[in-house]
């Protein structure tokens, strides 16, 4: 059997992580800046979180939901706290894309609606309601179309207000756009946005599934503009590589048995895995280091010569230059072996580092960055 062909694949296996850096079957080091898609928050293989699967595996490692399970409460307690949305009931699931369609369909129900409004650039996964909620027909198969989802253009506060009506269940947006090219929602917009869904009765998702978990230098990205969500999904950096992902509902939202479910979300392991996340997050204050090292990165890449742009906050970073990144980004991976990633935009590269990242590390970077620019500059 052949593994179906749908990732362009590195000539690069890599058997070893720790912290930043990854090591191939070679022997070769390299300082990964993408983290799997902003998946790897705490850093590889981090001896606390290692030590808590290990442990955890030799109990016991899965039974289903029919259960008390008493890491899923610990989970939800530790959740609260960091967070800020303590009030707040959990509910487990394995990926990003799975948290969107439950809270697409918990908007549904509590309203009884049926349209959701998203927005360009967006990406909330692959499966049924949530590619549809994805602004790229590429990845959209007949069977996703779907009529009730309405695309409005970013940051457009008089395109949302002329959408917003009694019939919308639903609007989610992503902390920041992560595949849209790291593009931030303005405080303005998220604040109307609050407004106008309490206005008419709509459901305000946020999807931090890519810029949660301390990686915007805040817990979730969206606490910047102080609001708050109806309903927040997270996953990629909340199980630090193991699959595992949640929803954080609002107390309004009445649970009733059979309203949700899932096989595999929230065992033994996933909760533990979770736990640990939180646990190094908190103990080697991770949000404050994502700030404070993204802060100098941002500076320092602004200053470079070559640069058209640089958005994001914390260790969500996008660099915008004049041309397709692609060449850059393969001389960085070949020449000084630094993973990074890119976007829907050709000319983005997208750092996603561990948030465990220092400032000598990123300075390494930095200088790499800046001589691939000046290579980059001449050939053109």
């Amino acid at each position: 059997m052949k593994l179906f062909d749908v990732y362009p694949l590195f000539d690069i296996t890599p058997v070893r992580g720790e912290g930043v850096y990854l090591y191939d079957d070679k022997g070769e080091q390299y300082m990964d800046l993408y983290g799997g898609h902003a998946v790897i928050s705490i850093g590889h293989s981090h001896p606390h979180y290692v030590n808590m699967l290990d442990k955890q595996l030799r109990q016991i490692g899965f039974y289903s939901n029919s259960v008390r399970i008493p890491q899923q409460q610990e989970l939800a307690d530790k959740l609260g706290a960091l967070s800020g949305y303590n009030d707040y009931h959990l509910f487990l699931c394995n990926s990003g894309a799975e948290a969107n369609e439950n809270a697409l369909k918990l908007a549904s129900f509590q309203n009884g609606r049926k349209k959701i409004i998203a927005f360009e650039g967006a990406f909330h996964g692959r499966t049924s309601l949530a590619v549809a909620a994805t602004h790229d027909p590429s990845i959209q198969a007949p069977i996703n179309e779907n009529a009730n989802i309405i695309f409005l253009p970013w940051n457009d506060e008089g395109a949302l207000r002329t959408a917003m009506s009694n019939e919308i269940a639903a609007v989610i947006i992503e902390g920041i756009q992560g595949v849209g090219g790291v593009r931030m929602p303005s405080i303005s917009f998220l604040k109307s946005l609050r407004t106008l869904c309490d206005q008419y009765g709509v459901s305000l998702i946020l999807d931090e599934i890519q810029s949660g978990y301390g990686r915007s230098g805040y817990f979730f990205a969206h606490q910047y503009a102080d609001i708050q969500a109806d309903i927040v999904t997270i996953a990629k950096g909340m199980g630090n590589g193991f699959p595992v992902a949640g929803v954080l509902i609002s107390p309004d939202y009445k649970a009733r048995h059979g309203l949700l479910g899932t096989t595999f979300g929230g065992n033994y392991l996933a909760a533990t895995a979770a736990i640990a996340v939180l646990d190094v997050i908190k103990e080697e204050r991770l949000v404050a280091n994502a700030a404070n090292v993204g802060t100098y990165l941002i500076d320092q890449v602004q200053a470079l010569p070559g640069i058209k742009e640089v958005r994001g906050m914390g260790l969500m970073i996008g660099i915008d230059l004049h041309v397709p990144c692609a060449p850059l980004r393969k001389r960085l991976l070949e020449e000084y072996h630094i993973f990074t990633g890119t976007s829907s935009n050709k000319n983005t590269l997208r750092v996603l580092p561990p948030l465990t990242l220092t400032k000598p590390q990123a300075d390494i970077f930095l200088a790499a960055l800046a001589s691939c620019l000046k290579l980059t500059t001449v050939n053109i």
